[in-house]
């Protein structure tokens, strides 16, 4: 059984973002949304999980009725502006059968709007708990049984080349983490810079799978939130990626992983060499200057790389 040797999670669940409010928004835009949502907007709830700063709230209407609606500035915030045109042009191509709240329209001019099926529902428990984990692993099958091959019409970049730039911080860690065995660092570099063997594949993976993109609704199943940046890879992936939050809360994940159909197959070489990928990306990125506008972030990815780190230890061996 899995036991990881890592600090409890760092940064508050609902807490992490500094987003923009309704209030703030232009007053030509306000209107633009309640003409697109049938009514006034009587009270806008903020969503505050997540690690950006682009507005994300359920607006409330005068008539009763829940939206839920992002936007982002293409002037000041163009980065984020970006994301979500890519999140609207991804979740119009999703099949239907694709567990996730739908695209009903969205706006590209001077602000990129997305109004996205309201759901009411929760985000999974923090610490993780199996009967959440097993819902989030229910819906990565359906979605990937749909997903393969990717809907026509997308033009995704592969796995292979989309991850490449993941290894470019590997000398800033070699530097920075001294505290770990430099035999083990090189051993995880060496099985990171393999990446390419393995995480290819035909199907159309999210990438991006944390509590914080998931939703559990009323009948207990997960619906995937946030497609702004899909690849094409492995089936597997999503899956796999799921885990590393419920593995440093104490879930047996190996007993998952042997219970999984995507999973339960895959060479266990694989999941190291995706485990020392994620090391690479997230030790690295822990050590970049903490954005004004997410002040958990360095947090988060310090507490995912110690889980990954752990994780991929115990597999190899280290003491």
């Amino acid at each position: 059984m899995s036991r990881p040797r890592v600090a409890p999670y760092p940064v508050p669940h609902d807490r992490t973002a500094r987003r923009l409010e309704w209030a703030f928004l232009p007053p030509h835009l306000r209107a633009y949304i309640e003409r697109r949502c049938g009514s006034p907007v009587r009270s806008a709830i903020s969503q505050t999980s997540g690690f950006t700063p682009g507005f994300a709230s359920v607006l409330v209407c005068e008539d009763g009725s829940r939206h839920f609606v992002k936007a982002a500035s293409v002037k000041a915030q163009r980065m984020f502006a970006e994301s979500y045109r890519e999140e609207a042009r991804k979740l119009a191509a999703l099949p239907a059968s694709v567990p996730a709240p739908r695209l009903l329209w969205h706006l590209d001019d001077d602000w990129v709007v997305l109004g996205i099926e309201y759901v009411a529902a929760r985000t999974p428990r923090r610490p993780w708990q199996q009967d959440d984990l097993d819902a989030l692993l229910d819906s990565l099958e359906v979605a990937a049984d749909a997903l393969t091959p990717p809907p026509p019409g997308l033009d995704l970049d592969t796995a292979e080349a989309d991850f490449a730039p993941l290894l470019e911080g590997w000398p800033t860690i070699h530097a920075t983490r001294t505290d770990l065995d430099p035999g083990h660092l090189a051993e995880a570099e060496a099985l990171a810079r393999r990446f390419s063997e393995v995480v290819g594949g035909e199907t159309l993976t999210h990438t991006d799978i944390r509590s914080d993109n998931v939703l559990i609704d009323p009948d207990g199943r997960a619906l995937v939130c946030d497609w702004n940046w899909p690849v094409r890879a492995a089936a597997w992936f999503d899956s796999f990626a799921a885990l590393i939050g419920p593995r440093g809360e104490g879930i047996d994940v190996d007993r998952v992983i042997a219970e999984r159909r995507l999973l339960c197959d895959v060479d266990a070489e694989a999941f190291d060499i995706n485990l020392a990928l994620y090391v690479g990306y997230f030790f690295s990125q822990a050590e970049q200057p903490v954005p004004p506008t997410s002040p958990h972030l360095r947090d988060h990815q310090r507490w995912q790389g110690d889980v990954c780190w752990d994780w991929l230890a115990e597999r190899r061996g280290w003491a």
